[in-house]
């Protein structure tokens, strides 16, 4: 059996955050009720439980809060990209989230970089 690589499914509540991805733009949720910002998108506000929560689009700015540089996956597709910088980073909006970091020197990573 070949390599597996599977993709979410969209529906009809994510298929407007997977357009905005496949767009480059990164979508937050926005609580309407306590004005709490959301990471990953719910269909509701899990800091109140309002289900007034609309699309909000993150300004691309984070602080890194820690890091880690892969030199070795076996795991298609990353195998071929290594070393890459998986990383945690704290968004502007305030959501913490999981990212890669690209076009970053990896001797100037720090904890609080912007």
């Amino acid at each position: 059996m070949g390599a597996r690589y599977d993709l979410p499914e969209t529906d009809a509540f994510t298929r407007t955050w997977w357009d905005a991805a496949a767009r480059g733009v990164l979508l937050l949720r926005l609580c309407g009720s306590c004005g709490q910002v959301h990471y990953y998108p719910r269909e509701f506000c899990p800091h109140c439980w309002s289900e007034d929560v609309s699309w909000h689009t993150a300004t691309g700015r984070a602080t890194l809060h820690t890091w880690s540089v892969v030199h070795r996956n076996d795991l298609p597709p990353f195998k071929d990209r290594t070393p890459y910088v998986a990383a945690v980073v704290d968004l502007a909006e305030g959501p913490r989230m999981m990212t890669e970091l690209v076009d970053c020197a990896h001797g100037e990573l720090r904890a609080g970089l912007e």
